[in-house]
């Protein structure tokens, strides 16, 4: 069976998660956006999305036509479209279309010529178009295509043309409440998106919701919750701050209240990440996955001596990190990319950096290299990135 996942603003992250999470044999990354899987087993993509950080939709690939057969891909549509409609739950049938890579076709005038069969055969439908390139998950959820209509997807490869239907999409309200709706933020300090934190707990790859999870700089709690919501059990979170420690209090309560959670153990310190060795006993942390202090983000900059500071904490850091780490334990980090300075390099003896890239994807044009196997994460005219590194003890 082959599925689609339409990924996320960056492509070499989605896909580094995807893998982390799935381990498939076979994969075509079509586009920067849009890459098929092969699956031996049918997947449970509702619970599977609200896991994923970087996918904003899964759907399944239903034929593959020749890219030139105008009227069997019409006739294919057409079968697909009725097939959704008979089973619909009543009422005006939505639907509208996608398409994923090079735009081969005229998507309004697919979608007229659909209209005007359902028309033709006595059914009430609606077009649903958007003003953006394609059907955002907002589009697709506000107009109940899933539930009452359907949602086709177009991708093309070479003489290819996939044909498949959504089959879910990424719950951005709910994404929007543990972010902007959390209790406690602090905007000076910068707080990690939800959906960079989902990513990094899989980037993690830890199967036993048992085991030991820490964040030593956990800030506002973010990837705390997400380790909550995500169903592990025994965590631990400390950082420097007071105040910090507070918001995350606050924020990782009012997430269990919300979702109804009441068998997670949270224990939470005001504690020198450089000194985690002496109040977590050793050998026991299945991973840590943490932003630690990013340097300031904010005025004139003297990169220089940021650098060579951030440097000297992670290096600590680290060296503390592999006291209290498991044998193959990883640690999940974030470090800070100044726009055209040097990498950060701290001393990270004792690990290695894992490629999270599956080697058939690696030689993609949309996947984008680094001077080191880590994924840099960021927005365009951004001062500073981020760059997700995965550690794995040796």
């Amino acid at each position: 069976m082959k599925y689609f996942f339409v990924l996320g603003t960056n492509t070499t992250l989605s896909v580094a998660e995807i893998f982390a999470v799935l381990h498939f044999k076979k994969a075509n990354l079509l586009a920067k956006d849009f890459l098929i899987i092969d699956s031996e087993q049918e997947i449970v993509v509702d619970n599977l999305i609200k896991k994923l950080g970087g996918v904003i939709k899964i759907g399944r690939i239903i034929s593959e036509i020749n890219t030139a057969k105008q009227q069997l891909l019409e006739k294919e549509i057409n079968k697909l479209a009725c097939h959704k409609q008979l089973n619909a739950q009543g009422g005006k049938f939505k639907f509208g279309l996608s398409d994923y890579g090079p735009q081969v076709f005229d998507k309004k005038d697919l979608g007229l010529k659909l209209k005007r069969y359902f028309k033709d055969q006595k059914i009430s439908a609606r077009l649903v178009v958007s003003r953006e390139k394609n059907l955002s998950s907002v589009v697709v959820t506000q107009n109940k295509l899933l539930k009452k209509g359907l949602e086709i997807v177009l991708a093309v490869q070479g003489s290819t043309t996939f044909i498949g239907e959504t089959l879910t999409v990424q719950a951005f309200k709910d994404l929007s409440r543990r972010d902007y709706g959390r209790p406690a933020r602090d905007d000076l300090s910068g707080m990690i998106p939800p959906k960079l934190a989902q990513i990094m707990i899989n980037l993690a790859q830890i199967n036993d919701q048992d085991a030991s999870i820490i964040d030593p700089f956990c800030g506002s709690g973010t990837i705390l919750s997400e380790a909550i919501l995500a169903g592990y059990k025994s965590l631990f979170g400390s950082d420097i701050s007071f105040q910090a420690i507070q918001n995350t209090r606050k924020n990782t309560e009012w997430l269990k209240e919300l979702y109804e959670i009441t068998d997670c153990k949270l224990k939470l310190l005001v504690k020198n990440a450089i000194y985690l060795s002496k109040f977590i006993k050793k050998e026991s942390i299945s991973a840590i996955i943490t932003e630690p202090y990013l340097g300031p983000q904010r005025g004139r900059i003297d990169f220089s001596t940021v650098t060579s500071n951030l440097e000297k904490l992670y290096s600590q850091a680290l060296a503390e990190f592999l006291k209290v780490l498991k044998n193959k334990g990883r640690v999940v980090m974030i470090w800070p990319m100044f726009y055209g300075q040097r990498p950060i390099t701290p001393n990270y003896q004792g690990f290695k950096i894992l490629d999270m890239i599956p080697e058939s994807l690696k030689t993609s044009k949309f996947i984008k290299k680094n001077q080191r196997p880590s994924i840099i994460y960021g927005r365009p005219g951004q001062k500073v990135f981020r760059e997700v590194v995965v550690l794995e003890k040796i």
